[in-house]
């Protein structure tokens, strides 16, 4: 419910403009390539944040490809750095991830409670990730750019879409259980939109990705059932320090993605709760396998014309997933989690 919602609202405020608009001003006013990358990677961590990953990816792929298009530079890095970035800036608030959701049902924390205690290790992720694309990709950042060119979206309509992501954000803040009321509000702003004639069912649809949400969710709840069932992965965990329970986690993530591999892990209060989900989060970067995100990355990125790869996405996330884990855990121990 959670998803759905958050990719609905997603829908809404990608139609007023709201995503665009802020791939025009990255392209309008940062004075060079390395600036504007810097920019990408401070929307990407706030949208990825209040709207969840999958919405990150889904909505913002294409505008950063659109973006580096109209500076005339490569696109390279702002296209792979959607998709580690989002990833990697999912552990700030419950709804920025669903293993977030998983996981705390186990703490029963409230958004506010998580975010005091991830605030640290999301920012070190993050700011890892964006320097080890910058580097790899720096050659993308070298080309020449210029102002942005023609066809720029028109300004953005600030109406139910920014009302939907506020409120979604409050929610999520908010709310120990935000997935109900989130979900209600993009069903709502949809169908405000619907009414208006300004979006269709079957764009709400294709956004969702039905079969694709539902096959997730029944493998999650195999998964979950199995934990619940058998002791044998919590008494894993149980003996393992926090820095490999991260190691696991990512490792799992790759073989049944991170949706299942965090019902089946945390079926049982983990030991090491937010080590678990770093490596939940942040291990999905590894393999298209991992997460979600890399299949509405794909299709994002595809329908604007770029052509990604998954083995250079692949290698740029073995090196980015361990220097990423490696500060978010040592940022853990700093916020005492």
């Amino acid at each position: 419910m959670l998803v759905a919602g958050l990719l609905l609202i997603g829908l809404v405020a990608d139609g007023d403009g709201l995503f665009a608009a802020a791939g025009q001003q990255l392209a309008r006013r940062a004075p060079g390539n390395r600036l504007l990358f810097a920019g990408a990677v401070l929307v990407i961590g706030v949208v990825t944040a209040t709207l969840n990953l999958d919405t990150s990816v889904a909505f913002l792929t294409p505008v950063l490809v659109y973006t580096a298009r109209s500076r005339g530079a490569g696109e390279a890095a702002l296209l792979y750095g959607c998709l580690l970035l989002s990833n990697a800036s999912s552990l700030l608030l419950p709804g920025s991830n669903l293993t977030n959701l998983i996981v705390l049902g186990q703490l029963r924390l409230s958004g506010s409670q998580f975010a005091s205690r991830m605030w640290l290790p999301w920012l070190g992720a993050l700011l890892v990730t964006g320097c080890v694309v910058a580097w790899c990709e720096r050659r993308s950042l070298r080309a020449a750019g210029g102002p942005a060119g023609a066809g720029v979206p028109g300004r953005p309509v600030f109406g139910v879409g920014l009302a939907a992501v506020v409120l979604a954000t409050v929610l999520s803040v908010t709310l120990a259980s935000p997935a109900l009321p989130v979900a209600i509000v993009g069903v709502a702003a949809v169908t405000i939109r619907v009414a208006g004639g300004k979006a269709g069912l079957g764009s709400a649809l294709a956004v969702l990705g039905v079969p694709v949400l539902a096959g997730l969710f029944g493998v999650a709840v195999a998964l979950g059932t199995l934990g619940r069932s058998w002791t044998g992965p919590a008494i894993f965990l149980a003996g393992l320090p926090g820095w490999l329970t991260s190691v696991v986690a990512a490792g799992a993530t790759v073989l049944v993605n991170n949706l299942p591999a965090a019902a089946l892990l945390a079926a049982r209060t983990p030991a090491h709760p937010f080590q678990l989900l770093v490596g939940l989060n942040l291990g999905p970067n590894l393999l298209v396998t991992g997460s979600l995100a890399w299949l509405l990355w794909l299709r994002a990125a595809r329908a604007a014309g770029a052509a990604p790869s998954l083995g250079r996405a692949s290698r740029l996330g073995a090196v980015v997933v361990p220097l990423s884990m490696a500060v978010a855990l040592a940022a853990l121990a700093v916020t005492g989690a």
